[in-house]
């Protein structure tokens, strides 16, 4: 069976893994693109940057490291997965639903190249793109859309896009095999807190630290 991975999530020193204010202008709100520096400073953030015209974060960002660690563990994104399940949060700003003509943040040419299910209370028709990414707009439990996401992926892995409530809601099923958490040293103060409710997720997985040169730590958390 296909495992079910995370990865390039990033939450600050406080554990808000957006900022508040979210809005067609602030796709993260207050926190701007301070959480995601590290990833767009590597290589591969600036390759994902280049294909996908109109990304809410920007190609360039004075800032050390990424072309080491941050790297690395950055591209693990793309290895060996056959589709996404995201948010609506991740899909759109808060009404996006009443917008037809809304097709994400990412441009013609989103950085997916999978089907990506996108769980929301407003289904509406699939929207196909280029570059092999198609959005399926469903209304449907955890465990219901990773059923429909594991027939699309074949052999190959699904990846559980976030944003951090639907991600608590993954976790608290028991439905995350492998899961990497990028720690940014920024505070942020308020937003969508990660962390909360899930005090006991130590005692599921097994849990590794690798500080980087740029000053984030990614913690990857693999099922016991």
């Amino acid at each position: 069976m296909s495992r079910t991975r995370v990865h390039n999530f990033s939450i600050s020193l406080d554990g808000f893994a957006t900022g508040e204010g979210c809005s067609l202008d602030a796709p993260f709100g207050h926190a701007g693109d301070r959480l995601h520096h590290w990833m767009f400073a590597a290589p591969f953030g600036r390759e994902l940057l280049s294909e996908s015209a109109g990304s809410p974060s920007p190609a360039s960002h004075a800032y050390a490291g990424g072309v080491g660690v941050d790297d690395a563990f950055a591209r693990r994104y793309v290895v060996g997965v056959g589709t996404e399940i995201m948010g609506a949060g991740k899909f759109g700003p808060p009404g996006w639903h009443e917008d037809r003509d809304w097709r994400g943040w990412w441009g013609p040419n989103p950085p997916f190249h999978t089907p990506v299910f996108v769980l929301t209370h407003h289904p509406r028709p699939a929207l196909e793109m280029e570059g092999g990414t198609t959005f399926y707009f469903v209304d449907a439990s955890p465990t219901e859309a990773l059923e429909l996401a594991r027939v699309a992926a074949g052999d190959l892995d699904v990846r559980i896009g976030g944003g951090a409530t639907m991600l608590r809601d993954f976790l608290s099923a028991g439905l995350i095999d492998h899961m990497h958490v990028v720690q940014v040293p920024v505070l942020l103060g308020r937003g969508v807190r990660f962390w909360d409710g899930l005090e006991d997720l130590q005692n599921s997985y097994h849990v590794e630290m690798v500080s980087s040169p740029s000053g984030v730590t990614h913690l990857t958390f693999n099922r016991a």
